[in-house]
């Protein structure tokens, strides 16, 4: 399957170089009195956000200029180019206001629409995940991989907030809930990189968008983990809204049984 990517050496020292930037923001933001608004769906956004990716585009534009941004904060260009960077400047803004560091920046990079290559950065913990779609991850620059769990009663579960979730959707979360042993709440991001190093075994979550999973899911897949929407099916560029990723494969299915619509 590695064979189908294209090399990824030097996209991905670009992607690092594109987390340096931001880290370093990040770090002298969280100092800072932040200028936040709420956004047409309710969500924060702060001025540390529209930096960010702001610099993130520059620097993109000067080294690739053919490649596409599909971005949180600003009006996506040239997303049906073979390359697409998928760029969520701070994910979890909330976290980020309130001084709770599971926030970080995703970068990832789409190839023909699909994820290819992810950087998870957490400036406030000093952690970073890197990885290639079905290749590697790494954390802090040490190999990564999921764990074996095939049976719900024994997963541990993360969610970012059930509240993100319509009536249906929690009504299923719900069924899922009752049938493993404990579900941790509020980890943003950071509970995709822990699932990927092996630490957890489901991430569940609604009303998200690519932004918010690309860089992930390269991680995940990179670490020999899953990632799909409710029904199965693999997130794109256009998707947007159920995600579950899992370590086993087993789990998945096990999983999707009971949050696919019925």
């Amino acid at each position: 399957m590695t064979s189908q990517f294209p090399p990824h050496e030097e996209f991905l020292a670009f992607a690092e170089k594109l987390a340096d930037a931001s880290r370093e923001m990040l770090l002298d933001a969280a100092q800072q009195t932040q200028i936040i608004d709420t956004k047409a769906d309710a969500s924060f956004v702060t001025n540390t956000d529209k930096a960010i990716e702001k610099r993130m585009r520059e620097m993109i534009a000067e080294a690739f200029p053919d490649h596409g941004v599909l971005g949180e904060e600003f009006p996506n260009t040239n997303i049906d180019a073979e390359f697409v960077w998928v760029l969520d400047p701070i994910d979890g803004t909330a976290p980020f206001i309130a001084g709770i560091p599971v926030y970080g920046t995703l970068i990832g990079l789409a190839w023909n629409g699909r994820p290819f290559i992810g950087v998870m950065d957490h400036p406030a913990t000093l952690d970073r995940w890197t990885g290639v779609a079905h290749l590697f991850a790494k954390r802090n620059g040490q190999p990564v991989s999921v764990k074996t769990c095939s049976d719900l009663s024994q997963a541990f579960v993360t969610c970012s907030s059930p509240d993100f979730m319509s009536d249906s959707e929690s009504a299923r979360f719900s069924k899922l809930r009752k049938l493993v042993p404990y579900v941790q709440y509020g980890g943003s991001c950071f509970a995709y990189g822990t699932l990927a190093s092996g630490r957890t075994d489901l991430a569940v979550d609604s009303g998200l968008e690519p932004f918010d999973v690309y860089a992930s899911a390269a991680v995940i897949q990179g670490a020999g983990g899953f990632i799909t929407d409710w029904d199965g099916q693999d997130i794109s560029l256009d998707w947007s809204g159920k995600v579950i990723a899992a370590g086993d494969k087993d789990c998945l299915q096990a999983a999707l049984l009971i949050l696919a619509e019925k």
